[in-house]
């Protein structure tokens, strides 16, 4: 039976709190990274801890060439994969579409894109009934930013979300038949470092008092929203979004 969950950046964050989470819950984990591998070593050892068994692998997963090493590294240790997480994306300083250049451009639909839609891709290939599998869960990790826009920000990075948020529901109807579920989450306002990436490592404390709840949200609340996602309980549940920002 498909116990294996791949987690994509689950390295820290909101990657990493559903790793620990999945593993809780019974799941047996690969954590993906790319550069953080001490803190995917700890996530690790967290998980083992917890009587599961946790696979580490290093992946730039924007890369083809990372993500079929990835998925081969999960067919080889763990075995079938029952869900994926397509968390990992990035973003980078804040600034006005007027001043993004292409190069910039470049490496956020790498990341935010290509790197969920590989995977997801391979995904499928090992878990959809067409294929021989045993049906599954693939979770995408957008963000509020899709609906936002992210002004005077980080607009390319809510335009990567919105194109997650294309695929969700695309993809969920493509493969519905098949066994797979696909649904995706939109935090906002979390307290992680990617808002460091962007040049402010205080945004959510910036933005809190803005939000109707008045507080910003934990990567564990996030988690917490992908495992039911993954789980038997949102069984009739597919190309569905969770928007987790304080009700903005």
């Amino acid at each position: 039976m498909a116990n294996a969950i791949l987690v994509t950046g689950g390295s820290r964050g909101i990657g990493a709190a559903t790793a620990r989470l999945a593993a809780q819950r019974g799941f047996d984990v690969c954590i993906n990274y790319n550069r953080s591998a001490e803190s995917a070593a700890r996530v690790a050892r967290d998980c083992r801890n917890l009587g599961r068994r946790a696979l580490v692998v290093q992946a730039d997963v924007s890369a083809e060439s990372g993500v079929l090493r990835l998925f081969d590294a999960v067919d080889r240790e763990l075995g079938p994969l029952a869900g994926l997480v397509n968390n990992a994306g990035i973003l980078e300083t804040q600034t006005r579409v007027e001043a993004i250049a292409a190069d910039r451009l470049g490496r956020v639909m790498a990341a935010n894109v290509i790197g969920p839609f590989l995977c997801a891709r391979e995904a499928v290939k090992r878990m959809s009934t067409r294929h021989g599998g045993a049906g599954g869960s693939i979770v995408n990790v957008s963000s509020v930013a899709s609906r936002l826009g992210s002004p005077d920000e980080y607009v390319d990075y809510a335009a990567s979300k919105g194109a997650i948020d294309a695929m969700t529901i695309g993809l969920s109807k493509e493969v519905a038949g098949e066994g797979i579920r696909v649904n995706a989450v939109r935090p906002g306002f979390i307290y992680t470092d990617i808002h460091a990436s962007g040049g402010e490592p205080g945004r959510v404390d910036r933005g809190a008092s803005g939000l109707p709840m008045k507080r910003g949200g934990r990567p564990e609340e996030v988690a917490e929203a992908i495992m039911w996602l993954l789980s038997d309980a949102a069984s009739y549940v597919t190309g569905t979004f969770i928007d987790l920002a304080g009700g903005r």
